[in-house]
């Protein structure tokens, strides 16, 4: 009886450990590991996520990947680029949203495609031209140097636009990306600052550097940051308070507020803020 328990012990621990085997999952690394990427523009939030084949000495385009036929810009499954607002894509409104990025390289020019679609991946037969957000083309630019794996980036960061950029073997593909800013930011300031009520020191100095640095109303600016600095000086907003006063040539007064900021500076120990306000001084000194 005993050996009898024993034997059916034993199979049972077999069928256990020869079901776990087959459940059992080996893991490799790929050889085009997926990637993702994201940027801030201006006041929203770009991302790319698309899988990463490496050249390995192959010639890429004009070579593995024919010109003139559609690719899913990537390998493995589709590669989906995502607006969290709505945006202008070189030129072309594109509502908030995740899109399929489809490419179709050319030697003299790339066709760019957003489509609904985020499901062909490789399966390019298939793709529908109705189902095209935007579609337009740019041209690739030769490299000096060689990129051996497949990068897509963000790259000429403005305070509202970037471009995405895309780089294999010897070529960059570049296009635009322009996000609404200006609006968004006014509303805010008339909402927040000029019809706010109790308005912190932050928000004065936030609209105050917003219209220094798009050139807007000055004396505005100034009023808004001299407000900020009775608050709660620090000595960025008052590096802040001297560039404005300087460009309505008050050198004077830029001069009284940089020295304020250097003091400030020094006790913060930002020798960085010390730096720049003694350059601005000294570009002053000239310019009286």
């Amino acid at each position: 009886m005993k050996n009898l328990i024993t034997g059916c012990v034993s199979v049972m621990l077999a069928c256990l450990l020869s079901t776990s085997a087959a459940f059992a999952q080996l893991e490799t690394p790929q050889a085009s590991p997926l990637g993702t990427v994201s940027q801030r523009v201006g006041l929203t939030t770009i991302s790319v996520e698309y899988s990463r084949p490496s050249a390995k000495g192959r010639k890429i385009f004009g070579g593995i990947l024919p010109f003139g036929k559609a690719w899913r810009t990537g390998a493995n499954g589709t590669t989906k680029i995502t607006f969290k607002d709505d945006v202008t894509v070189q030129g072309n409104k594109v509502p908030a949203g995740e899109y399929a990025l489809y490419t179709i390289p050319n030697e003299a020019e790339w066709t760019i495609v957003l489509n609904k679609n985020l499901t062909l991946g490789g399966n390019t037969n298939e793709y529908k031209t109705t189902e095209d957000v935007t579609r337009f083309t740019v041209k690739p630019i030769r490299l000096t140097n060689r990129t051996e794996t497949f990068t897509i980036n963000f790259s000429d960061l403005t305070p509202a636009t970037a471009n995405v950029e895309i780089l294999w073997e010897n070529t960059s593909v570049k296009f635009k990306v322009v996000t609404e800013v200006e609006s968004k930011v006014m509303k805010q300031i008339q909402e927040q600052v000029i019809n706010g009520q109790n308005v912190s020191a932050d928000m004065y100095a936030a609209a105050a550097s917003y219209y220094y640095e798009n050139n807007k109303d000055n004396k505005l600016a100034l009023e808004w940051i001299k407000k900020a600095n009775e608050k709660d000086p620090k000595f960025w907003n008052m590096h802040t308070q001297a560039k404005i006063q300087a460009r309505a040539k008050d050198f004077k007064g830029a001069t009284a507020a940089a020295q304020k900021s250097i003091e400030l500076a020094k006790a913060a120990k930002n020798d960085d803020y010390v730096r720049m306000n003694e350059q601005v001084m000294a570009e002053w000194a000239k310019a009286k």
